[in-house]
C-alpha cells in the first residue's frame, strides 16, 4: 500500500519548490510597502489574471489551488476529513447564532468542506441534525438549546469546539497513517493548552475548562485545568515537564511568541515527512504546509497594512516547512 502514492509523493516534491522557504519570507518582509508584497507574491505565481492584486482574493485562490491538486492526485477527500473539521464545525457554530440570535450576515461561512454555509443554515433552520455527521449531532443539539434559552454564546463556543477537538481526536486515533495520528494529538494537545492560557488570563472556573479541553494522550487535561487555577505561571510550570516545553518558554517571551509556537508545533510534528519516499504523509504535510503559509502570508501583508514594524511582524511570523 505504501507505493500506491508514489506519483503522488513524486508530484509532491516538485511542489514544494515553489513553497516559501525562510529565505522567500525575508524577501516578501523586505518589500517596503503593503503593494510590493502583492507584487512579489504575483510574480511568484500567487493568485491569477482574475484575482489580480487584490490580496483575499488571491489568498483565497491559493487556498482553492491546494484543493485542486489534491483532486489531481485522485487522492480520496475523506483522507483530509481531520484538516477540515475546523472548519465544519465553524459552520456550525456561525449557523447557530444566526439562526438562534437572528442576526443576519454577521458570520463567515466556509464553503470548501463537506457542508458550507447554505447547507447548514438550512439544517440548522429545520433542526435537521440527523443530516450532520454522527460526531457533530449531539453538540449542534446542545449548542442550539443552550444558546436559544441562555443567549451564553461563549457556551455555544465551548460546546461546538469541544465536539470538534473530539472529532480531531477520533480521527486521529481511527487514522492508519502516522501524520494524521500525530498531527489530531498535536493540535488536541495545543489546544487544550490556549484553553488554559485564556483561562488563565480570565480566572475561569475548573468547570468551564472541564468542559472546554478535549481529552489528549500527550499531557494530563485535569493537571493542565489545576494549573491554570494557579496561574500563568503554574501553567508555565506544568509545561515545562511536558513534551510541551517550549511552548511555556513562549508564554514566558510574550504572547505573539506564544501564538507562533502553537503553529510551529504542528510544523514541527509534519517535518519528517520531508525525508519519507512512501505514503500518504508527504501529501498530507504539503496540504498543511500551504495553508501554513498561506496563513503566513496573511499576517505579512496585515502588519505592512497596518504599519506595524518589522520586529513586530517577525514576532508573528511562522516557521515554514522547507
Amino acid at each position: 500500500m505504501s507505493e500506491q502514492y508514489t506519483y503522488a509523493v513524486a508530484r509532491i516534491r516538485a511542489l514544494e519548490v515553489s513553497l516559501f522557504s525562510k529565505s522567500g519570507i525575508d524577501q516578501l518582509m523586505a518589500c517596503q510597502t503593503y503593494d510590493q508584497c502583492l507584487q512579489l507574491l504575483a510574480e511568484k505565481g500567487w493568485g491569477d489574471t482574475e484575482t489580480g492584486l487584490n490580496a483575499e482574493a488571491m489568498l483565497s485562490r491559493e487556498e482553492e489551488k491546494i484543493w485542486e491538486i489534491v483532486k489531481e492526485l485522485h487522492i480520496p477527500m475523506e483522507t483530509f476529513n481531520v484538516l477540515s473539521y475546523p472548519k465544519l464545525f465553524h459552520n456550525l457554530k456561525a449557523a447557530i447564532k444566526e439562526v438562534c440570535t437572528e442576526e443576519m450576515e454577521r458570520h463567515i461561512f466556509y464553503d470548501d468542506v463537506s457542508i458550507p454555509g447554505d447547507e447548514m443554515l438550512a439544517i440548522v433552520k429545520e433542526k435537521e441534525f440527523d443530516r450532520l455527521p454522527k460526531e457533530m449531532q449531539e453538540a449542534a443539539g446542545e449548542a442550539y438549546e443552550s444558546l436559544l434559552h441562555t443567549r451564553d454564546g461563549q457556551m455555544c463556543d465551548v460546546i461546538i469546539d469541544r465536539a470538534a477537538l473530539e472529532a480531531i481526536k477520533k480521527a486521529g486515533r481511527e487514522a492508519k497513517d502516522a501524520i494524521i495520528r500525530d498531527y489530531a494529538e498535536s493540535t488536541v494537545a495545543v489546544a487544550d493548552i490556549k484553553i488554559a492560557v485564556r483561562s488563565a488570563k480570565t480566572a475561569k472556573s475548573l468547570d468551564f475548562m472541564n468542559r472546554a479541553m478535549a481529552e489528549c494522550d500527550s499531557l494530563s487535561v485535569s493537571q493542565l485545568a489545576k494549573a491554570a487555577l494557579g496561574g500563568m505561571d503554574a501553567v508555565r510550570e506544568y509545561l515545562q515537564g511536558t513534551e510541551y516545553t517550549e511552548g511555556a518558554d513562549a508564554l514566558a517571551e510574550s504572547p505573539s511568541a506564544f501564538e507562533r509556537w502553537c503553529d510551529n508545533r504542528i510544523i514541527q510534528t509534519i517535518s519528517p515527512q520531508k525525508y519519507k519516499a512512501f505514503g500518504i504523509g508527504p501529501v498530507v504535510a504539503y496540504v498543511i504546509a500551504r495553508q501554513n503559509e498561506i496563513k503566513t502570508v496573511r499576517i505579512i501583508l496585515s502588519g505592512k497594512q497596518n504599519g506595524l514594524s518589522d520586529e513586530s511582524i517577525r514576532e508573528r511570523v511562522r516557521e515554514m516547512y522547507v
